[in-house]
């Protein structure tokens, strides 16, 4: 898999870019101005928005349940920054005595600029590496809340409660399909028309090849290349035949800037 092959570090010089190009495809869920579509069309490429999935709130009576006895936690854990804002709605400032785990650097910002510390983040962005980290701790006997989304893979608490971590999950938020324009889609596909296509999560890459089909799926990303965020998104790729370049660093300006470097050298 290419996914460390990019052009050198450093940002590119926008004025260079040829803005009438292929248009970047985003599928994850954010308004036409969200981070990620400002920041591509930043670096002056254009932008299609085919989100894939969307966030809704989730049943919030067992997350505040949780949350009022936030003072008998030892850890608490986000491996997103819907996480992030559906605790600190309710909390405004952690505990003392609370350590705070992330995964990301993007979860880790949105935590310290809502006032949050970050006790721990892995220097790669994804669950095994997280608990890789934990393993290295005295983490046995100790209780660590998980606020999760409703497609959270199994990684971090089953690893933690094999390292004898006393770990409560709770559903802080819903990943749900979202409902796409596949006729528009598909046409677009058809032409040959995108240029690369971003994706911030495994759940985007499952949710774009049911919404297009297989079939549409597959053409897609044999005329555009994708990019991943990181690397469980890109294994969802690859198990579906795919070769995705990996984003630089596992923020969304990360994804951004690899994408753009990307369609400079294939245009």
């Amino acid at each position: 898999m290419d996914a460390r092959s990019k052009p050198p570090h450093g940002d590119p010089d926008e004025s260079s870019v040829d803005t009438q190009g292929k248009p970047v495809v985003v599928t994850r869920a954010e308004a036409d101005n969200g981070p990620l579509s400002s920041a591509l069309r930043d670096l002056g490429l254009q932008v299609l928005l085919w989100p894939a999935v969307s966030v809704a709130a989730a049943d919030t009576a067992p997350l505040e349940e949780a949350l009022r006895s936030i003072n008998e936690f030892d850890w608490i854990v986000f491996a997103s920054r819907y996480a992030v804002a559906a605790v600190t709605e309710r909390v405004a400032a952690a505990p003392a005595t609370l350590r705070v785990a992330a995964v990301g650097q993007a979860t880790a910002q949105v935590l310290r600029q809502r006032g949050w510390p970050v006790d721990l983040l892995p220097d790669d962005a994804n669950a095994a590496a997280l608990v890789s980290v934990f393993a290295t701790k005295p983490i046995s006997g100790m209780k660590v809340l998980f606020p999760a989304s409703s497609r959270a893979l199994p990684t971090i608490a089953a690893g933690l409660t094999q390292l004898g971590a006393k770990v409560v999950q709770v559903e802080a938020y819903r990943t749900e399909p979202a409902a796409l324009d596949v006729a528009a889609c598909r046409s677009v596909i058809d032409r040959g028309g995108i240029g690369a296509v971003t994706f911030a999560s495994p759940s985007a890459v499952i949710e774009l090849e049911r919404s297009l089909g297989k079939d549409s799926f597959d053409r897609l990303l044999g005329g555009a290349k994708a990019v991943a965020i990181g690397p469980t998104t890109a294994r969802e790729l690859v198990a579906r035949g795919r070769a995705p370049v990996l984003a630089e660093s596992a923020t969304l300006r990360g994804l951004a800037l690899t994408t753009f470097r990307l369609v400079q050298t294939r245009q």
